[in-house]
């Protein structure tokens, strides 16, 4: 890999010099190209500490860090990054270790046409058979390497190809991922409905995986297809979506190596208006876990994209103690979201007027019946949930602003948790808390602002309730000072009546960020749309610098 990357690296350097001699020896000078990037580096240096259990790093320090370039001109654009784990930051996959340049790209575009060579991310619709992306903080990176090509024969026509293998850290999947991908909105494609009220869009594509067979057991099918159709209607403040996936047969290290089908619906609906907006959305997975190696688990190597039917929390507690995993291989879930501005002027609103928000989301299993050809696994009624709750998320939240000075967000939750289903564990059970959140910020005076934020989860159940406090002053738009506590006082083990003191600083100056931060970190989950990866508690110093150029 590493003489890989050094070879790629150098051969990216000798092409940009050569554009650039070539724009020279044609006295062109004012048409040379751009050159943009980023780089962002993060290190902790890791303290013992028993108590919280925090492992013991021997090296002391862990780092990540990368960098981005990206070289335009014209139609044509290239890239790569560099990346280095020396050695990777507790909570990451340690199969990141070492350096390289996992991510490299060469890409030609006009107006009907674009071909792109390398590494690349693209999604199919909503991603449930295709989706690669970068989720920097998760350490998710599914990126393609191969060939791609998108072309417009027509407007209101958009097509889309590919050919690649997947990022597996800093390896590539055995799998050969292929698809194809259409998307008719008529109107742009048909004149006289162009003025129409109503825009309908259509899609629908097709993704096949081939992994050849080397089990000594099983005759496993090489070649694995997968299949969507969508439409999106839209009419004036309404929008309507649904997708419906499809998969044949696919054994694999996920469910057991049963030869059932996959399937998967997802059906959202929205209305917006001026102070009100209303969201509806249900989804059902059946078997649809979809990866370009089949011994792949965790994070590694998947082709789709799954997310949680749960509203993305922010708030410290909520986002990272009992927080939502999609449930690929069976769930059913359903979300409805409520918002309203009680307007300017009134009793209730005030002079800023007062945002409400309802949200109640929840997903159960599904019915799974025995079948007599036991490799099939199971037969499942599509539109029936099974009694077990994974999860329930009920919560009302409240933005209000007094004045120029003093604004307030408040926020209630009850949550049901199952944690054996959601994080793969035995003996914890169902776990049922509420949460309340009070956020308050006060300018202080004209680029200076306090804000204080207190959070409290009660529970009887698992580690027991928690408690949290934040206050961070603002001296905007560079600087930032906080303090933050964690007291787990509801531990059923008093000496684990712990107070996880966190204190950061940081400065911002135009693309530029550095932060400090030091003190406790409890273990938890960190989850972004439904993908997690699992924290353990450190303590220690840690630092992020970031830039963008």
């Amino acid at each position: 890999m590493k003489n890989t990357a050094t070879c790629a690296f150098r051969l990216f350097l000798l092409f940009c010099l050569g554009f650039l001699s070539f724009d020279t020896f044609a006295q062109q000078a004012n048409d040379a190209g751009e050159l943009h990037g980023n780089f962002q580096l993060d290190a902790q240096y890791y303290n013992r500490d028993s108590l919280i259990g925090a492992p013991v790093v021997p090296e002391k320090v862990l780092t990540n860090g990368f960098m981005n370039l990206w070289y335009t001109r014209g139609e044509f654009s290239a890239g790569l990054r560099y990346e280095s784990y020396l050695n990777v930051m507790q909570g990451f996959d340690p199969r990141y270790k070492g350096t390289g340049i996992p991510f490299r790209f060469a890409s030609y575009k006009n107006d009907q046409l674009e071909a792109t060579v390398g590494n690349f991310y693209e999604q199919f619709g909503g991603g449930l058979i295709l989706r690669a992306y970068e989720e920097r903080g998760l350490g998710y990176d599914n990126a393609f390497e191969g060939v791609r090509v998108r072309y417009q024969p027509v407007k209101g026509v958009y097509l889309k190809g590919l050919i690649a293998r997947q990022r597996t850290f800093f390896t590539l999947s055995p799998g050969i991922v292929r698809g194809f991908d259409g998307e008719i909105n008529f109107n742009e494609l048909i004149s006289s409905q162009k003025e129409k009220k109503t825009t309908v869009i259509i899609g629908g594509g097709m993704v096949s995986r081939y992994q050849s067979d080397q089990d000594p057991i099983y005759n496993l099918p090489e070649n694995v297809g997968a299949f969507d159709a969508r439409m999106n209607i839209i009419r004036g403040k309404f929008n309507f979506l649904a997708e419906y996936g499809y998969k044949y047969n696919d054994p694999n290290a996920t469910n057991g190596l049963i030869y059932k089908e996959g399937q998967a619906l997802s059906v959202t609906s929205t209305y917006s208006t001026k102070g009100f907006g209303l969201l509806l959305a249900a989804k059902r997975l059946d078997n649809f876990d979809f990866r370009s190696d089949r011994t792949a688990a965790g994070i590694g190597a998947n082709i789709n994209f799954l997310p949680a039917m749960t509203r993305q929390h922010t708030y410290n507690l909520p986002a990272t103690i009992y927080p939502y995993a999609t449930q690929p291989n069976g769930e059913m879930g359903f979300q409805a979201e409520l918002t309203y501005r009680i307007k300017k002027g009134s009793k209730l609103g005030g002079k800023y007027g007062t945002e409400i928000t309802v949200n109640f989301s929840g997903t159960n299993g599904i019915i799974k019946r025995s079948v007599t050809n036991d490799t099939l696994g199971y037969f499942s009624p599509f539109f029936m949930a099974s009694r077990d709750m994974f999860f329930r998320d009920f919560h009302v939240e409240i933005h209000k602003k007094f004045n120029a000075k003093l604004k307030m967000n408040l926020m209630y939750l009850n949550w049901v948790y199952n944690k054996d289903v959601v994080q793969g564990l035995t003996g914890f059970g169902t776990i049922y808390a509420n949460m309340g959140v009070v956020d308050i910020s006060y300018k202080l005076a004209k680029r200076h602002t306090i804000r204080l934020e207190t959070q409290c989860l009660i529970t009887e159940q698992d580690l027991g309730s928690w408690a949290m406090g934040l206050l961070e002053y603002t001296y905007s738009p560079n600087w930032f000072v906080a303090v933050l506590d964690q007291y787990n006082y509801g531990n059923p083990n008093s000496t684990l009546r712990i107070h996880y003191v966190t204190g950061n600083a940081g400065y911002n100056y135009k693309g530029n960020r550095i932060m400090v931060q030091y003190g406790r970190q409890r273990a938890g989950i960190f989850c972004v749309g439904g993908v997690c990866r699992n924290v353990p508690a450190s303590n220690g110093f840690s630092i992020s610098i970031l830039s963008s150029f």
